[in-house]
């Protein structure tokens, strides 16, 4: 290789990694994640690894650790349009805490992962600091994270975010299918809009409709972005608190995400059992039927896609019913009565879930009709 042929001299940040800003998104985002410390948090933040100091655990019989993934789908995509980076934390941790809930876990510690193409200091802070605003929310602690700059893999403006959480659970207090019995009574608490998922979906009917996000929508009460952009609800702490209503005797829970109601409903079922569930039990909030109208898209496809306005379900026993509902009203939570649990009688259709993700569950029947607005 002659002088002539030897390359320009190249250095990391020539190469589009900025070292330096990802230690001002750092500063940035410190005093917003030490929030969520308690005493247990030893080592605060920059470290290898977070600690948390797990003794409480030996006061456990049989203390069972639960652990889940996910991270934000497609509706990072309407927040970099909108350039609104401060609420998808939200959704993160609704995703991964919300899923521990759902077998009575009480979430202890949660870290989160940023891949970007370009470290914007300020945008990777607001998406953190939402991220520590949910935790506090759910109760969890925010121990550790990832920012990693990615250039050439991802557009400057683009990032995705993943998150893992852990927590713990009396294998007592374990809830799930085991505690299903005939007669049980299931009950809806509602979503705050669409949440986080099915957003493909919804991207694509706005699309095809040519609608813009800054698009007042008279039915929506504002923009179609600002309504698109609706953090999810945390419920950790509420269906933890109502977990731990004696009176309320919970059995289960299920966490309404990809796949709609009745199939995430029948993961908590055992064989043998079915929900009954009534459409016509709560009226489907408009943002759905507008998603619908616009798009010509199937009312089977629709349910089998969006939560339509049920974020997690609770199934109780039938003396519990009322007090679950009091406790959920009391903590501000909408709820009410979705239908019962009983034999299966091995019917299929179109209306007949059973099973789902790979759970040998039971089955869930939706019956009747949604009401719209």
């Amino acid at each position: 290789m002659t002088t002539s042929d030897a390359p320009r001299r190249v250095t990391y940040a020539s190469a589009g990694v900025d070292t330096a800003a990802g230690d001002r998104a750092v500063e940035l985002m410190k005093a917003a994640v030490a929030r969520t410390h308690g005493p247990q948090v030893l080592g605060g933040v920059g470290g290898f690894a977070g600690l948390f100091d797990a003794s409480a655990l030996k006061a456990y019989d049989r203390p069972l650790l639960a652990s889940s993934t996910d991270g934000v789908g497609t509706k990072v995509a309407i927040a970099q349009a909108m350039d609104v980076h401060d609420t998808i934390g939200f959704d993160l941790v609704g995703m991964v805490v919300d899923d521990i809930v759902v077998c009575g876990a009480e979430p202890l510690v949660m870290t989160d992962y940023i891949a970007c193409g370009r470290v914007v200091p300020e945008r990777i802070a607001d998406v953190v600091r939402g991220i520590a605003a949910a935790c506090e929310v759910a109760g969890v602690a925010l121990v550790g994270g990832e920012t990693a700059e990615h250039p050439g893999l991802l557009g400057p403006d683009d990032y995705d975010v993943a998150g893992a959480v852990v927590g713990v659970v009396e294998a007592a207090d374990l809830l799930g299918p085991e505690k299903v019995r005939e007669g049980d009574v299931v009950l809806a608490v509602a979503s705050s809009g669409l949440h986080s998922n099915g957003y493909s979906l919804v991207r694509k009917v706005v699309e095809v409709a040519g609608w813009s996000l800054d698009r007042d929508v008279p039915e929506l009460g504002r923009t179609l972005g600002a309504e698109l952009l609706e953090p999810t609800r945390v419920y950790a702490a509420d269906l933890l608190s109502l977990a731990r209503d004696a009176a309320a005797e919970v059995r289960a829970y299920s966490h309404v995400t990809g796949g709609g109601l009745a199939a995430n409903l029948a993961r908590v079922l055992p064989v043998g059992l079915a929900a009954r569930v009534d459409r016509a039990s709560w009226t489907v909030p408009p943002i759905f039927d507008v998603v619908r109208s616009l798009g010509g898209v199937p009312w089977d496809d629709l349910e089998a896609t969006l939560n339509l306005g049920v974020g997690m379900v609770a199934v109780t026993s039938p003396a519990g019913a009322d007090a679950a509902l009091a406790h959920l009203a009391g903590r501000g939570l909408p709820a009410w009565v979705l239908g019962t649990i009983g034999p299966d009688d091995g019917a299929e259709g179109r209306d007949v879930v059973r099973g789902s993700k790979g759970v040998k569950g039971g089955a869930v029947r939706m019956t009747g009709s949604y009401r719209t607005t």
